[in-house]
């Protein structure tokens, strides 16, 4: 039966990833992020899962790959450092099109930056950090309650398209605590990988003509694919010679998930309902930004506040129609202005967009929005 528990954020997305049947982990230790893989070690082993220490998290992306082309779902757990050593292999499993869950800590920056305290300047790193074109499913939760369901439903996202889905979190959701209620396992809606029929010399480990995802065998299964970070076919071999094949591989991957955004996207208004001005923001901050939200509108400034919880693919469209007609749209951030500079290319000069942002490892506090949204207005 399910209960509640108070767990902290790291805890709740380790209890969500074993919820959605994770069954191997491989991470390096990386503050604030680290306490995800001393639990994983701890539960793993008790529920048949496999945890492995590895040496850095280029070895921990390469580890969480192989684990899922045998069959397992798996994840690694990290932060800004170790999550741009990890793009590599990040790219190689969008284009060999690898279910798996990454799960990144975000840290002030750049390079080492500090460590032990909060930021959100990872959102455009996940949107385009490896080299190339390729989709990106990027889950923000807001609360430790939504770590451990966005976590589950990470899971089901990446076995639903066969790509890494990134989950970001920041220092201060991962450690703060909170009352999360943890569902029996019959209320969960689990997505599980879909194998092959038939006859295994038929197989054919990927599919380029539909939006329809070919089946994923698991290495010892009896199917026998090739499997290469290069452009390929249908059986995985390259192609590299054919500008039309090209083409085709290229553009499956970002058509399998723009098939698929009213599944993938996930949005919250807050009064936004005659608003004059819109607030966006993701993650921590959202919650910050709703309590100056409550704020401003008792000082009778009629304003809004709208959360992707889907970061990436980014609810441009609805955004767009939250925005219609209002004098104004605030980007409230913890970096120099991701979301501020991505809401200007979705608004198109729908209103004004305005930058609301501190970079300096404090916590953006909800009475620094109010005043920071005072004066930009």
């Amino acid at each position: 039966m399910g209960g509640y528990e108070i767990l902290t954020g790291n805890d709740a997305v380790t209890r969500g990833a074993i919820a959605a049947g994770l069954t191997f982990f491989a991470g390096y230790p990386i503050t604030p992020a680290t306490e995800i893989a001393e639990r994983c070690s701890e539960l793993l082993p008790k529920c048949g899962g496999t945890y492995m220490q590895m040496e850095d998290e280029l070895a921990s992306a390469a580890a969480v790959i192989g684990a899922s082309f045998a069959g397992g779902k798996a994840m690694t757990a990290t932060s800004g450092p170790g999550f741009s050593l990890m793009q590599e292999n990040i790219g190689y499993a969008m284009i060999a099109e690898v279910p798996c869950v990454i799960v990144d800590v975000m840290r002030q920056g750049p390079c080492q930056g500090v460590a032990t305290v909060p930021a959100q300047g990872d959102l455009m790193q996940a949107r385009w950090g490896t080299h190339g074109d390729y989709p990106v499913i990027a889950l923000a939760p807001a609360s430790v309650s939504e770590c451990f369901y966005e976590t589950v439903r990470a899971f089901n996202l990446s076995e639903r398209f066969r790509t890494p889905v990134f989950l970001l979190s920041d220092a201060t959701l991962a450690h703060m605590s909170e009352k999360v209620r943890i569902p029996d396992e019959s209320e969960l809606e689990i997505t599980h990988r879909k194998k092959p029929e038939g006859e295994p010399g038929d197989y054919m480990p990927y599919n380029l003509k539909d939006e329809e995802l070919a089946p994923m065998a698991a290495f010892g299964d009896g199917c026998r694919w090739y499997v290469s970070g290069i452009v390929h076919d249908e059986t995985g071999f390259p192609v590299t010679a054919s500008p039309d094949a090209v083409d085709r591989q290229v553009h499956h991957l970002e058509e399998k998930i723009s098939a698929g955004t009213g599944e993938l996207e996930r949005y919250e208004e807050y009064r936004c309902e005659g608003a004059d001005y819109i607030v966006l923001s993701v993650g921590l901050v959202s919650r910050c930004a709703r309590a100056a939200v409550d704020t401003l509108r008792n000082e009778g400034v009629k304003i809004g506040l709208f959360r992707p919880v889907t970061l990436w693919p980014f609810p441009g469209e609805a955004l767009r129609r939250v925005c219609r007609g209002a004098a104004g749209l605030l980007a409230a951030e913890m970096n120099d202005g991701q979301l501020y500079y991505t809401a200007r290319a979705f608004i198109d000069g729908e209103c004004p967009v305005y930058a609301v942002g501190q970079n300096n490892g404090a916590v953006m506090t909800a009475e620094t929005i109010a005043e920071k949204i005072r004066e930009a207005l």
